[in-house]
């Protein structure tokens, strides 16, 4: 029996959710979505809104995994690097892949605002933070291309000034003004709320163990029972271990990514840290990402080891984290803790998402970090695609192949850590 997962604040401090279905899983509908985080919760709410007759089932909680034990960023942007994306590909699609990341988050504040989900949603920028003076040397670099290609908007906080940003030892700062923060908790259980009251039946506790297509329809099959549907989206991410997911199981590496929840900073202290309360990440291959929340507690979090996330390692990496956090922020070495959780990262092997259909099935996941905004924006692409619209994939263009020697489980991921913290050593 998997060990239960260390509760994370976002999903400690949400309301329950009520609307799931109580009694087994049956009957016949249009589309039935596998997993119940942003992406399967975002499809199924809009899917629903018009009309079509939806089933998600989730193999635990809704947003009981990468979906409710994040940091709470919601960043525009891709993971991969602006200018790395355009030699690669071209400027039009790096501009096309970046202004998607953009419109999701603009997407997830339209459906907070439309189903009055009290996630404390605001706009408050990111700040990338350079560890070392040359870091702060590729951003400028970086600035200009982005400023001049694809967002004019992009602003640099030179060395001397960046104590007007955060009271802490960085040299300098790249600013993207259009990310945002929310509580991922509310947001995610008020998604779900507003999925089932436009008429979704979600079952929790519901794994899918079986998937079989024949008579122009899918069977999915659990332990709670089986349903019918037409279409079927996948929206597991990595977590799905099931042998029907198999094809993208060998696509997707889950690493661990682990966070801490200080007790709520005295205001003066916030402030005086935390002068524009923006979204923070640092500038290292393995960094820390961090910020503050509406009652003013510090989520600090990292890959502070390259191990999955159990009960006994969040432990250890939550004490690394701690430590890396005093570290940073000597004023906060008598500030306590009062969560510890891990969770999982999906990446792909470029770091760029990835959706489509594969032998009839609808996806989307690899969000490769960046997952709050892009998992609730591809939600609704998804609802657009299976009614057969092409146009809405914005990573139609990406090629999909499996990582060699990857079967599902990460076995590599120690000479990965080896390999990003000599990187780190050396940049």
């Amino acid at each position: 029996m998997a060990q239960a997962l260390s509760p994370s604040y976002w999903q400690e401090s949400a309301p329950p959710f009520t609307g799931g279905c109580a009694g087994p899983v049956e009957g016949e509908y249009d589309v039935a979505i596998v997993g119940a985080g942003f992406t399967g919760l975002s499809a199924a709410r809009a899917l629903a809104a018009k009309g079509a007759s939806v089933a998600v089932l989730e193999s635990g909680k809704v947003i009981g995994a990468a979906s409710g034990r994040n940091g709470g960023q919601c960043n525009a942007g891709t993971a991969q690097d602006f200018g790395a994306l355009a030699a690669e590909h071209g400027l039009p699609l790096a501009r096309k892949w970046y202004h998607a990341h953009r419109d999701a988050v603009r997407t997830v504040e339209h459906i907070a605002r439309e189903e009055a989900i009290d996630c404390d949603f605001r706009y408050c920028g990111r700040a990338k933070l350079a560890a070392k003076p040359e870091h702060y040397e590729k951003m400028v670099a970086a600035h200009a291309l982005l400023v001049a290609e694809v967002d004019p908007a992009v602003t640099l906080i030179p060395p001397e000034e960046i104590t007007s940003e955060i009271l802490a030892d960085f040299h300098g700062a790249l600013v993207q003004h259009t990310s945002a923060q929310l509580h991922v908790g509310r947001f995610g259980r008020g998604l779900a709320e507003a999925a089932a009251s436009r008429g979704a039946a979600i079952w929790e506790n519901a794994a899918v163990s079986g998937l079989v297509r024949g008579h122009g329809e899918w069977r999915l099959e659990t332990a709670r029972g089986t349903l019918g549907a037409r279409q079927v989206i996948v929206a597991t991410g990595g977590a799905s271990q099931e042998a029907p997911f198999g094809w993208f199981r060998r696509r997707i590496v889950s690493v661990g990514s682990f966070a801490i929840a200080t007790a709520p900073l005295p205001r003066a202290l916030a402030d005086a840290l935390f002068p524009t309360r923006r979204n923070y990440v640092t500038s290292r291959v393995i960094g820390n990402y961090f910020r503050l929340t509406a009652d003013d507690r510090l989520i600090f979090g990292g890959r502070a080891r390259f191990a999955m996330s159990n009960p006994a390692s969040d432990r250890k990496s939550g004490a690394i984290l701690v430590d890396t956090m005093r570290a940073l922020f000597p004023p906060l070495r008598e500030v306590g803790v009062d969560y510890c959780w891990g969770g999982t990262v999906d990446l792909t092997a470029d770091r760029m998402p990835r959706a489509g259909e594969h032998d009839g099935l609808y996806y989307a996941m690899g969000y490769s970090g960046h997952g709050v905004q892009m998992a609730t924006h591809m939600g609704e692409c998804l609802a657009r695609m299976v009614d057969g619209d092409e146009a809405a994939n914005p990573f139609a263009d990406l090629s999909w192949n499996a990582i060699p020697g990857h079967l599902g489980k990460p076995w590599f991921l120690p000479l990965i850590g080896a390999w990003h913290k000599a990187k780190d050593r050396l940049s």
